[in-house]
């Protein structure tokens, strides 16, 4: 298989800004709340993976983001600014000034076919390119030498989260098949949905944020010990694999079924289980739950109606015996799952962390790797996937965060943008946790190849113009 690392390394043909185009968008500048500050101020990129589109090429690719950029940039103004920090309180804010977020065009001599897509650090974790930790949006559009593309949305966390990425990427492609986005689509930036509440809080006996530690470097181990703890592996599950877990995980007949992401943690907290064994008493999983439709208060109702430009999930945790997991059947785990999810109390948890402004990056301690093993889920699986930007759907879409000095397992979980009800899963965890996924009878973790992509192995290279050359 080729790695852009050893064929030549993704060329940089051109680097310019994109404004808004609407000039009564006034300068301005807007605050970060608490959930964005305890999400952090990082780069994160959602990769787009693309065959080779049937007409216009990847000149018709560029000629779309272009003339697309401009009026996306009109809804999501803020990514057109920079961030930086208030002068008086030191935390980041967003300035609101039109300079322009990053479209840049490169080149990857590979064909897309021949990179070894079961390995994140081999395929998509080398196509992104660096960019600057103000700039809130940097797009990059990728043309590789069999004629396919990939577009790289740089965005940076402290704008959004999953469901903001996505709607952004939804966003550009409603304007560049249609010209114009649907008034449902409208979004909304404003932070005042998560100002503290004038009640005064009053802390729960078990505070969720003692479970938060400072993001600093005393707290986490060193680069090359988090590097060797893990391997990054990237899986396709294949729709019925996942709907033959899920009927194992409603077998309990409790009247309640579980989803298709509950059924697959529970199925993954009882391999990890398995794979801690002896070694320690009990063992975690943890999800990233959206709050958008979970927040019942009346402050936060607009986050269900509109679509909120910014950070509104939230960290759920469950730890229980290694012991206990195994002995469980499927469902009674499915069931945990569930509950843990589905708790109320999310409007606590949320005023809880508004209520405690500091200018420290934080994570839940678990995350860290601190504790008994842990892995940490986020799915982007019931979110709309709208990447056909009118040259076909996006064969894959995953995002390539991970941070440094962190010892715990993290899984991202993502539909495949074509609506077929498979899933493609970005895995870093341990390699014994890797290695049971992978050898488990049930076969519901395959390591993903060009075929599960639609990626024709040893298809012809062309020209940018569209006329075949030789391989090198």
């Amino acid at each position: 298989m080729a790695s852009l690392v050893n064929k030549g390394n993704v060329r940089v043909m051109s680097r310019r800004l994109v404004s808004a185009s609407d000039s009564s968008i006034k300068e301005h500048v807007l605050g970060v709340s608490n959930i964005d500050l305890l999400h952090g101020a990082f780069p994160v990129s959602l990769v787009c993976i693309y065959p080779r589109p049937p007409a216009g090429g990847f000149h018709a690719v560029v000629a779309a983001f272009e003339s697309g950029l401009p009026s996306l940039l009109n809804h999501y103004f803020p990514h057109a600014g920079r961030i930086v920090a208030n002068p008086r309180t030191g935390l980041p804010e967003i300035l609101c000034n039109n300079q322009g977020a990053e479209l840049i065009i490169g080149v990857a001599d590979v064909a897309m076919a021949d990179l070894d897509f079961s390995s994140m650090d081999l395929s998509v974790s080398k196509i992104p390119l660096p960019y600057g930790g103000d700039v809130p949006l940097s797009v990059q559009l990728v043309s590789f030498a069999c004629g396919g593309f990939s577009v790289a949305w740089g965005h940076n966390h402290l704008l959004g989260d999953g469901p903001t990425l996505l709607g952004l990427v939804g966003g550009l492609s409603e304007l560049a098949r249609t010209g114009r986005l649907a008034p449902g689509a409208r979004s909304t930036h404003d932070r005042s949905l998560f100002r503290p509440s004038s009640t005064p809080w009053r802390p729960r006996r078990s505070s969720s944020l003692a479970a938060f530690k400072p993001l600093t470097s005393d707290r986490m181990v060193n680069v090359l010990t988090s590097e060797a703890s893990s391997v990054h592996r990237l899986y396709y599950l294949e729709a019925q694999a996942i709907s033959r877990l899920r009927g194992m995980a409603n077998q309990d007949g409790d009247g309640r079924r579980a989803t298709r992401v509950q059924a697959v943690s529970a199925y993954m907290w009882k391999t990890l289980a398995a794979v801690v064994g002896a070694a320690d008493t009990r063992c975690r999983m943890g999800w990233w739950v959206d709050g958008r439709r979970r927040l019942t208060a009346p402050e936060h109702r607009a986050l269900a109606t509109t679509s909120y430009v910014g950070n509104a999930s939230i960290f759920v945790l469950g730890e229980d015996g290694v012991e206990e997991i195994q002995r469980m059947p499927l469902p009674e785990v499915a069931s945990m799952v569930r509950q843990l999810i589905d708790a109320p109390g999310y409007g606590d948890r949320f005023q809880e962390v508004e209520q405690h402004k500091s200018g420290a990056t934080y994570m839940d301690a678990s995350n860290i790797g601190l504790g008994c093993p842990t892995v940490a889920v986020t799915a982007m699986t019931s979110f709309p996937m709208d990447m056909d930007l009118g040259f076909g759907h996006a064969a894959m879409a995953m995002t390539t965060t991970r941070g440094t000095g962190l010892c715990s397992g993290f899984v991202q979980m993502a539909a495949t943008p074509g609506g077929d009800g498979a899933w493609i899963v970005s895995a870093s965890v341990w390699p014994k946790l890797a290695a049971a996924l992978e050898s488990d009878e049930l076969r519901i973790f395959t390591r993903v190849t060009a075929e599960h992509l639609g990626l024709k192995l040893n298809e012809t290279i062309v020209k940018d113009n569209g006329s075949p050359r030789s391989r090198f």
